[in-house]
């Protein structure tokens, strides 16, 4: 699980934000930088959409980078800006940011909790600069760990969507992204270039 955007779970996070890093293992920096490594650009300008408290950006930031933390939960934002990240309230179908903004955006742990996934991806692909790259970190539904995740949340009560990395592949070249799989498993990669002008 991850923190909430749109609307639909928002209040749960909010209500969550203050446990929410003890419960949930640190993002994986090294997954996230094998993503980041498919940009044909320098990558220093990053959005950690549907972040959260900012796990992947404390992930990112050891490598160097400083994230912009953009959710829509004021609770998890809370936790993001107390650890130092800058933020941004906003939801990830409508993020307001300019095209070509930024060189990468980061989803980790987080697109199958948001009300329109498609129009998440798109905003992606519209922020980023040609070149840059959007790295998600999903859940596979289809293992056995992921079978379990998926159960879990129906009970409490989430109307999460999950997608095997071929059908997340998909839904990115469907964004006009260069989409391939980083890696795979219960937590896969998958990676999107923007295609065009590289910088």
């Amino acid at each position: 699980m991850a923190s909430l955007h749109g609307r639909g779970d928002v209040r749960f996070f909010d209500r969550v934000a203050s446990l929410y890093d003890r419960l949930m293992p640190s993002a994986d920096a090294e997954a996230l930088r094998a993503g980041l490594a498919f940009a044909r650009r320098d990558v220093d300008r990053v959005l950690d959409v549907a972040g959260g408290t900012g796990r992947a950006s404390r992930a990112l930031a050891r490598g160097g980078l400083d994230p912009v933390v953009v959710d829509f939960s004021r609770g998890m934002l809370a936790r993001a800006r107390a650890d130092g990240h800058p933020v941004v309230r906003a939801d990830a179908g409508s993020l307001p940011f300019r095209d070509d903004a930024v060189d990468a955006v980061v989803v980790v742990d987080a697109l199958h909790h948001l009300p329109d996934p498609e129009r998440a991806v798109r905003e992606a692909a519209r922020v980023v600069a040609p070149g840059g790259v959007v790295v998600v970190q999903e859940f596979g539904p289809r293992t056995l760990r992921g079978r379990g995740l998926v159960l879990v949340e129906r009970a409490v009560g989430f109307d999460s969507r999950f997608w095997t990395p071929t059908e997340l592949c998909t839904l990115f070249a469907a964004a006009g992204l260069d989409a391939r799989i980083v890696s795979e498993g219960f937590e896969y990669v998958v990676v999107g270039r923007v295609e065009g002008t590289d910088a």
